[in-house]
């Protein structure tokens, strides 16, 4: 037994013959923690009855701990003995307490995984028709601003090639450098149980010039470009400032997609050269260090070895990788809704899809080049 704050007593009774309990005294929040705690102390699959005849006062927060205690049981805990008010306190306190909700049963018949597998292939589509559908848009208004030179923001251009070229440049010569180390490093410890270690220069050079300088930087670029052009554009469209472009009769395509991708077209292949010098640079130190090539020999074997095939294959490839982050981030960047949680969802999006759709494009250039024996 237990008194509250007003002196009124609470009591918690079970009849073990009858599976009874038997509550008394004022139930009301200022006793509930104590009525909780002795219910707590039940088990409530014994329980089949809840006598409340004793029950002096009833308010929610003694509905509540009266209903969580027949939660508890998996059997059915009928009350007796409440007045007409009590028992319409309970049924309201019960309708509004939340209910656990089940998951969905998950269909696991072949006519149900064909309907998800089809559903998911028609959403992909879909995805691909809008980036078709922003590039279009992207070349479109392009070609406008070739043709009437006054429309285009210069200003903006310059800014966006700063931050999408310029600001990028040591984390991409830093990143090609260390490259180019780990390449010499590793070729050298493979070479030399041969006797080739003249041919480490080789291995960096094509490595270097013809995939990883380029699809790095471009993997680099598309983490951090990717991610900037959704969440400017996200924010721009959740502040409602897109529309407030278009009443004023401003161009989204023109104001945003066009100097963003175009400086993206502009600094990759810049960015694909600092990485090819830098990775080179990384190799030819290392393999100074540790198989003592010299400068002078690095370079001589560099330029009579390697084609000039090999930095037009990587190159070539910069154009394609630039259009594909610069449309991903801006599409991404107008899917945003009006909420923060979609800034992000998208921003992450973004990033995902753009590394993913590099490394694919890279694969493909990579077969075709070898077909054309390139």
């Amino acid at each position: 037994m237990t008194r509250d704050g007003n002196s009124a007593e609470v009591s918690v009774r079970l009849t073990e013959d009858a599976g009874t309990v038997h509550v008394a005294g004022a139930l009301t929040i200022r006793s509930v923690t104590h009525l909780h705690n002795h219910l707590s102390k039940l088990d409530a699959e014994k329980v089949h009855h809840l006598d409340l005849s004793e029950v002096t006062r009833l308010d929610t927060a003694g509905a509540w701990a009266l209903l969580e205690f027949r939660r508890r049981s998996t059997q059915t805990i009928t009350v007796t003995g409440a007045s007409s008010e009590a028992e319409s306190l309970l049924r309201t306190v019960e309708n509004v307490l939340p209910q656990p909700e089940e998951p969905p049963q998950r269909d696991t018949s072949f006519k149900a995984w064909l309907d998800r597998f089809g559903r998911r292939v028609f959403s992909g589509l879909m995805f691909l028709r809008a980036l078709t559908a922003y590039l279009g848009i992207f070349l479109h208004r392009l070609a406008r601003a070739m043709r009437h030179p006054s429309e285009f923001k210069f200003t903006s251009l310059v800014h966006h090639c700063e931050e999408v070229g310029f600001k990028a440049v040591p984390i991409v010569a830093l990143m090609a450098f260390l490259i180019g180390v780990v390449l010499a490093f590793q070729g050298s410890t493979q070479l030399r149980q041969f006797g080739a270690e003249v041919f480490v220069v080789d291995l960096i050079a094509i490595s270097v010039l013809r995939e990883l300088g380029i699809l790095l930087t471009a993997i680099i670029v598309a983490g951090r470009t990717a991610s900037a052009f959704t969440a400017a554009i996200g924010s721009m469209k959740m502040r409602e400032e897109i529309d407030a472009m278009r009443t004023l009769g401003l161009d989204p395509g023109m104001n945003l997609f066009v100097p963003r991708i175009l400086a993206l077209l502009i600094m990759l292949p810049i960015l694909g050269l600092i990485a090819n010098a830098a990775g080179l640079f990384g190799g030819a130190l290392m393999a100074w260090i540790d198989l003592g090539i010299s400068p002078a020999m690095f370079t001589t074997r560099l330029v009579e070895g390697t084609s000039v095939n090999h930095v037009f294959v990587g190159l070539v490839k910069a154009p394609v990788f630039a259009m594909i982050i610069g449309v991903v981030g801006c599409h991404a960047g107008m899917q945003v809704e009006s909420n923060a949680e979609s800034l992000g969802r998208m921003t992450s999006n973004a990033v995902v899809t753009a590394i993913f759709a590099v490394i694919v494009a890279d694969a493909v250039f990579s077969i075709f080049f070898a077909r054309i024996g390139i």
